[in-house]
């Protein structure tokens, strides 16, 4: 399958300067990427985003990753309400370094180079700045964009010259990256159009030869219409630290069943073939979550590791299988703990009320007797005796692990 057509059928057509997709087909083209340091780690968003690139990696072209060092400082102001506020020049450094880390991980087998446009503007004069870059782009072309009217208009917050200028930073860098890299196409999402554009008008107006921007195009919940890549926590990391491994891959293991094909697609890197027969099972057997489950693991292998995926697949079942805690690991079993409320060996109607699954021990005593509580898959009729480790479960999503 050609990138064009690779592209087209995963759902990563969006707008572009090129006329059609056919140079996509040809000769090597060198292109960037970039992120900004405003968190110390990419969400999913930007994994979408760099699972794109890697199909531009596989069809032979040359990847530059940036991260915005000198960008992170200002930060991007399209689509914010409010200027944002700026980050310590420490916290910028920490983050980026953190970025480049997850570039690392993401690109491991991949050929590409990471750079950081800190280091061609940390010694560019101001009034050089203005002469070479300020002095051709256009006023207009700046006020047009809608983030700059939203923000100028009646209800609006006002912005910056920082924020206002933000643009002429990312177009320099562009114009940089072609002078010294000899890149002429810069990939970014659906976001970045206005920015990205400003630095083929320079590379044309300043060297007289053509550059483009390929973006890909917001994912949506099929189901809601909004943005897809938050949970309940809010956005979904690829930190570990920031969202769990196992956080992570409920996340996938949960989502909506209208959408579940297209993030296949989006997100992992199985072939059509796969992804057809993974969609004609889910048709014909929906209930056995084939699609999600498929899903969850291919993401998780591949910001996680395929060890890590394995683990949270064990612990999963563990509480929603049945399959009981008796051969996890002392990492799985610490994985639990993070998750879910634990409690020491004692009796069972004591523990269900010390860790909050009943309100007393009569209503302790009510569940039991309902058939409402499980110990390790099996159904208790009595007030036992706990011993670790060992998995208390409350109906369908409620836990206690015992420790």
């Amino acid at each position: 399958m050609k990138l064009s057509e690779e592209l087209q059928w995963r759902g990563f057509i969006n707008q572009t300067t090129y006329d059609d997709l056919s140079p996509l087909d040809g000769e090597p083209i060198s292109f960037y990427w970039g992120v900004d340091p405003s968190a110390d780690s990419m969400h999913i968003g930007q994994l979408a985003m760099a699972l794109m690139i890697r199909h531009f990696i596989d069809h032979g072209h040359k990847a530059t990753l940036l991260v915005g060092g000198a960008t992170g400082m200002i930060g991007d102001p399209d689509g914010k309400l409010e200027e944002r506020e700026l980050k310590p020049l420490e916290e910028v450094e920490y983050n980026k370094n953190s970025i480049a880390n997850q570039y690392r991980s993401l690109f491991a087998d991949q050929p590409f180079e990471i750079v950081d446009n800190f280091d061609w503007f940390k010694d560019m004069g101001y009034l050089n700045f203005l002469r070479e870059i300020g002095k051709n782009v256009p006023l207009s072309s700046m006020l047009g964009r809608e983030f700059v009217q939203t923000r100028l208009g009646a209800d609006g917050n006002g912005i910056s010259y920082a924020e206002f200028s933000y643009s002429l930073i990312q177009g320099y860098d562009f114009l940089h990256l072609f002078r010294e890299k000899g890149i002429t196409l810069q990939v970014s999402g659906a976001d970045q159009w206005g920015n990205s554009v400003t630095g083929v008008q320079l590379i044309r107006k300043l060297e007289n030869a053509e550059a483009n921007v390929y973006t890909a195009p917001l994912i949506l919940n099929k189901n809601t219409g909004r943005k897809f890549g938050k949970s309940e926590e809010g956005a979904v990391w690829l930190d570990t630290n920031k969202t769990s491994v196992y956080k992570f891959y409920q996340f996938w293991l949960n989502v909506d069943d209208a959408g579940v094909i297209d993030y296949l697609k989006i997100f992992t890197l199985l072939p059509k073939v796969d992804i057809d027969h993974i969609a004609a099972e889910t048709q014909a057997n929906p209930s056995a979550r084939l699609a999600q489950k498929t899903l969850a693991h291919e993401v998780t292998k591949l910001v996680h590791g395929e060890e890590r995926v394995l683990s949270v697949e064990k612990v999963t079942a563990s509480l929603f299988d049945g399959a009981g805690v008796g051969d996890l690991t002392d990492d799985e079993l610490e994985m639990l703990t993070c998750e879910i409320p634990t409690t020491a060996a004692g009796q069972l109607v004591e523990s269900l009320v010390v860790s909050g699954l009943a309100a007393s021990n009569g209503d302790a005593k009510r569940l039991i007797s309902n058939g409402a509580i499980s110990v390790n898959g099996q159904k208790v009729s009595d007030d036992i005796a706990l011993i670790a480790p060992s998995m208390v479960k409350k109906g369908k999503n409620s836990f206690l692990l015992v420790r």
